[in-house]
C-alpha cells in the first residue's frame, strides 16, 4: 500500500505547486487524440539515430521495485529493450513525484494511477503526460480487516477505525461503496493513517480497516497466516474498476519519437507476457534487480499478478476507454476536482502492439 500512499499523497499536495513549478509545459500540452493522430502518422518513419546509437530512454517509477514493476525488469534483463534498440534506464522517483519527471521530459516514461495522475491530466495545470498502457488490468484495491470483524462488505465499517490519508477522492470513494451497501459512512470511525506494515497494524489492532492493494499486502496477510476479510472496491461498484497503475509517457516526447515509443511498449509487452506465463523466473529476475525483497512474498505476489497483468484481455497494456471515462465522470458528478473531465481525457491506446 506504501507505493499507492505516495502516489495520492503526491497527486494532492503538487496539484497547487504545479502551477508554480511547471506552468511553462502547458504550452506545450495538447488534445491526447491529437498526439495519437500524429503517432499515427508518423509510425513509419524511424526515429532512432542515424549513427546507429540506441535511442536513450529514462523510465520512473512510482516507488521501490515491486511485483507492478516485474515485466520492466524482465524486458531489461533479456534483452528485449537492447534489441527493440532502446537504452533504458529505470530510475527511482524523486520527490515530486514520476509525473512531474515525465511531464518535464526528464523521463520519457514513468509508473502512475489514474487516480492520482488526475491533476496532471485536467485543469488549467496539465501536463504533456498521458497513460499508454494497463500494468494491471483490473483494480485490486480495496478494504482489509481481521476475518469476524464484520467488515467481509463495506457496511460493516460502521462503528470501526479506518485508517485515513484525509483526501477527498479517497473519502467519497468509500463513502460511496458504504451507502451503496447500505450503511452510514458518518459512523465510520477515521483516524489518522500511520500503517507502514499492514499486518502488525492488523494484528495490533492498531486499526480496524485498512486501504491495500491485494496483490502484495494481502498476499503479505496470506504469508504470516493472518485470517482476514476484504472486499475489492470494483466488486461493489464496477465504476471503481478504474485503472491502477498504468506506464505514463510524455506526450510531446512520443508525437515526435512514434516508433520509438511503440517499440518500448512493444519489449515491455513482452517482458509482461514472460511474467504472465513464467512467474516463479520472473519473480527470480525481480529478486536478482532488487535482492532487498523479501523473497517469498515476491514469489506469492509475482504469482497472484500472473493472472492479473492481462486478465481478461487478449492484448497487454489495453485501457478499455468506457472503464476509463467512468471514473473520470463519477469524479465529475461528485464534483471532486475544480476542473470538469473531458471525455477520452489522459489516456490513448495508440502506442500499443
Amino acid at each position: 500500500m506504501k507505493k499507492r500512499v505516495l502516489s495520492i499523497v503526491l497527486a494532492c499536495a503538487l496539484a497547487a505547486s504545479v502551477a508554480a513549478g511547471c506552468g511553462s509545459q502547458d504550452s506545450k500540452s495538447s488534445d491526447t487524440s491529437s498526439k495519437s493522430s500524429e503517432a499515427s502518422k508518423g509510425s513509419a518513419t524511424p526515429d532512432t539515430p542515424d549513427n546507429g546509437e540506441k535511442t536513450k530512454i529514462t523510465f520512473v517509477l512510482d516507488w521501490t521495485p515491486n511485483t507492478n514493476h516485474t515485466g520492466l525488469y524482465v524486458a531489461e534483463e533479456k534483452g528485449y529493450f537492447s534489441d527493440a534498440g532502446l537504452d533504458v534506464e529505470i530510475v527511482q522517483p524523486p520527490e515530486d513525484g514520476a509525473e512531474v519527471l515525465v511531464g518535464s521530459g526528464k523521463a520519457q516514461f514513468g509508473v502512475s494511477f489514474q487516480d492520482s495522475m488526475l491533476p496532471y491530466v485536467a485543469g488549467e495545470n496539465k501536463l504533456p503526460i498521458a497513460s499508454v498502457a494497463a500494468l494491471v488490468q483490473h483494480n485490486t484495491s480495496g478494504i482489509i480487516s481481521l476475518k469476524g470483524k464484520g467488515m467481509d462488505k463495506p457496511k460493516g465499517m460502521e462503528g470501526k477505525k479506518y485508517a485515513t490519508w484525509d483526501l477527498p477522492i479517497e473519502k467519497a470513494t468509500l463513502k460511496a461503496v458504504v451507502e451503496k451497501d447500505g450503511g452510514d459512512f458518518d459512523k465510520v470511525e477515521l483516524i489518522p493513517s500511520t500503517v507502514t506494515d499492514e499486518v502488525s497494524a492488523l494484528q495490533s489492532e492498531q486499526v480496524d480497516a485498512i486501504w491495500i492493494f491485494y496483490g502484495w499486502a494481502g498476499v503479505a496477510t496470506e504469508l504470516a497466516g493472518l485470517e482476514t476479510d476484504y472486499f475489492a472496491f470494483k466488486d461493489i461498484d464496477p465504476v471503481f474498476d478504474y485503472y491502477t497503475p498504468v506506464v505514463v509517457g510524455n506526450t510531446d516526447w512520443m508525437s515526435e519519437n512514434p516508433a520509438a515509443a511503440k517499440a518500448f511498449l512493444s519489449a515491455l509487452k513482452k517482458g509482461y507476457e514472460f511474467a504472465v506465463d513464467n512467474p516463479d523466473d520472473a519473480a527470480d529476475i525481480l529478486l536478482k534487480a532488487a535482492p532487498e525483497l523479501d523473497e517469498k512474498l515476491v514469489k506469492a505476489s509475482q504469482k497472484y499478478l500472473s493472472k492479473e497483468y492481462k486478465s481478461d484481455v487478449e492484448k497487454w497494456g489495453y485501457v478499455d476507454p468506457a472503464r476509463w471515462n467512468a471514473y473520470y465522470n463519477w469524479i465529475n458528478e461528485n464534483k471532486l476536482y475544480e476542473a470538469e473531465i473531458p471525455e477520452n481525457t489522459g489516456f490513448t491506446n495508440d502506442y500499443l502492439e
